[in-house]
């Protein structure tokens, strides 16, 4: 274990992607894998006016029927506030994450925001308005570093994030 994970945690949050329509996007395409090898393999008709090989209709079935949904089940936001900074994970695609010392920040606080309208989805995005760690909701922290960097960290318990970040930078 590292040094890091022996300091207290004094907020933790554990978001993961719940939306509806979004796991009805997410599992769209299994099922058309799933009709198109059942066709192919099961009844001998060839799917599409090009269809692919069995071979390679089974890889893509494996690869993106199976796949796209085990990296939607294990994607997750964790937002953690410890006496050297905030920590922020987006599993499976950080190995380490993120840290953010107190002294980086300038300014925190709790605020409304729109996904799409700002920052054009969900996960870790840049736009116009800075970077966001955001995975449902429209709820967050707004910090603004030192570097002059605008940073949206999504959560459903905002105001108690800001207030435990404001603690920190005291």
């Amino acid at each position: 274990m590292g040094a890091s994970s022996q300091i207290p945690v004094t907020f933790r949050e554990v978001q993961r992607f719940r939306q509806p329509w979004l796991w009805a996007l997410v599992l769209t395409t299994p099922a058309i894998l799933l009709y198109a090898i059942v066709q192919q393999l099961v009844f001998g008709r060839p799917f599409g006016n090009n269809p692919s090989s069995d071979e390679l209709l089974i890889a893509m079935g494996i690869l993106l029927g199976a796949g796209l949904p085990l990296l939607f089940l294990s994607a997750r936001l964790v937002t953690e506030v410890r006496a050297e900074g905030l920590h922020l994970r987006f599993h499976p695609f950080h190995r380490a994450g993120r840290r953010i010392a107190p002294e980086e920040i300038v300014s925190c606080e709790a605020r409304s925001y729109s996904a799409i309208r700002e920052y054009g989805g969900w996960g870790i995005r840049s736009g116009l308005h800075g970077k966001a760690y955001n995975v449902h909701g429209d709820q967050g922290v707004q910090l603004i570093l030192r570097d002059g960097t605008r940073l949206l960290v999504g959560s459903q318990r905002a105001e108690e994030l800001a207030a435990q970040i404001n603690a920190l930078r005291r």
